[in-house]
């Protein structure tokens, strides 16, 4: 732990990263209540965040520029380039300029894409294999320690003075965060070009997912959660209005509470990893995380708020063991696309389930809605812990992941390891 806080790249990443990731808990949160605040319509709240989830249907062609770019130069044009997108909402005013709202979110959500994977990238360059989950605790930590300060405060600044005041904050967060990343020292080795057709280019983060075993389970496991679990924000938008009775702006309360667990799950990941293994961890992320759903069934304040918490705590344990399983069982030529290929495998699903929560939100009780993603979520944490808790396999080259026939594969596995090697793409 002391060398890594001892590394200053790492300092200033976090630093930055803390930044934007402010912007991050609030702004999506602040659209939907606009969109509220401007229709009178949940459904129109919901199709918000639907719209920010949308781009993840283009993610492959982000990774192959992820990886075709240096990543720390990529992560500073993204982040002005959303200083930018997120200033255009001071032309949002009346009902009819909702548009503007739908695309940047769009636009937002294609940003966060980026920086997300160009930053696992970047982490795989700085840190030595051994430090990236503590690495990852750290800024999953950070992230959602910022639900304890960020939904309060763009919720407060929403209800006090408008989403003009949010919308200049981000902007300022998101310049404050390219400014920081400027100072980082790391070395970057030059991108590979393009050898293949670029079919095959942005196909193979894709390809190496179905590979390797743990990881095909993983995303199997994920796409089942995420088909009932897109939903999660517009429900709790009406959990807030038809369960507790509370105006619109109380949701930034239970993002809080949310916050509150998640720091406490954050701040153990480290430890659980070397203990149990990121696979299992993923697994009791799960099972938490449908437990504290299921709680927030109830029309009780107190319990759903601890329902948050539970589930709060749950979410940022898949989240770690997911980027930590994903940078030990990838090579780092293509960190960008199976980042952003497990975006997509994960992003039909939880767009899909989002789309159907804000069509039927109207009129299924919220009670229901809660049920079947609470029950779903706690059966597939105990078949993660079953199919999950597997021992890391080496990393594998690029070109076994590219599906090269001449490419040696690794060698000296033990038994346990070559059940995880990839198997022959046939597709």
């Amino acid at each position: 732990m002391r060398d890594l806080w001892r590394r200053r790249d790492f300092q200033l990443l976090m630093a930055g990263q803390s930044l934007s990731m402010f912007a991050d808990t609030a702004l999506l949160l602040v659209l939907g209540m606009w969109a509220k605040q401007l229709t009178g319509s949940t459904a129109a709240a919901g199709s918000i965040l639907l719209a920010g989830t949308l781009p993840q249907l283009f993610a492959p062609l982000g990774g192959m520029l992820i990886d075709r770019v240096r990543r720390r130069r990529l992560m500073i044009a993204t982040s002005l380039g959303s200083a930018g997108v997120v200033l255009s909402l001071l032309y949002v005013s009346r009902p009819a300029d909702l548009w503007l709202c739908y695309v940047v979110a769009f636009l937002y959500g294609a940003s966060l894409i980026i920086l997300q994977s160009a930053r696992l990238g970047l982490l795989n360059t700085m840190l030595p294999p051994d430090q990236l989950g503590p690495a990852n605790a750290f800024l999953r930590t950070s992230r959602e320690a910022l639900r304890l300060c960020g939904p309060i405060v763009g919720a407060g600044l929403f209800a006090a003075f408008g989403g003009h005041a949010v919308a200049v904050i981000d902007a300022a967060a998101f310049l404050g965060a390219a400014l920081v990343l400027m100072r980082l020292r790391v070395r970057e080795p030059r991108p590979r070009r393009a050898e293949r057709h670029w079919v095959a280019e942005a196909t193979a983060g894709l390809r190496h997912l179905w590979a390797v075993d743990t990881l095909r389970e993983l995303g199997t496991i994920a796409v089942i959660v995420l088909l009932v679990f897109g939903c999660y924000e517009t429900v709790f938008i009406e959990v807030v209005d038809e369960g507790l009775h509370k105006p619109v702006t109380y949701l930034g309360v239970l993002s809080t509470a949310q916050g509150i667990g998640a720091v406490i799950g954050g701040l153990s990941a480290g430890w659980a990893i070397r203990r149990i293994g990121e696979p299992r961890l993923i697994a009791i992320g799960f099972s938490l995380a449908g437990t504290g759903v299921l709680l927030c069934c109830s029309d009780s304040v107190p319990v759903v708020l601890a329902g948050c918490a539970v589930a709060g705590a749950g979410l940022p344990l898949c989240l770690i063991g997911m980027d930590t399983t994903l940078q030990l069982r990838t090579p780092p030529e293509l960190q960008g696309r199976v980042g952003t290929a497990l975006e997509v495998v994960t992003g039909v699903p939880f767009a899909t389930s989002m789309a159907i929560g804000a069509s039927v939100i109207g009129f299924v009780d919220h009670r229901l809605m809660l049920g079947v993603m609470g029950g779903v979520t706690l059966l597939a944490g105990g078949y993660g812990m079953v199919r999950l808790g597997r021992s890391a396999p080496p990393t594998l080259a690029a070109e076994d992941a590219l599906g090269d026939p001449a490419a040696p594969g690794p060698t000296e596995e033990p038994a346990q390891a070559r059940r995880e090697q990839p198997r022959p793409a046939a597709w």
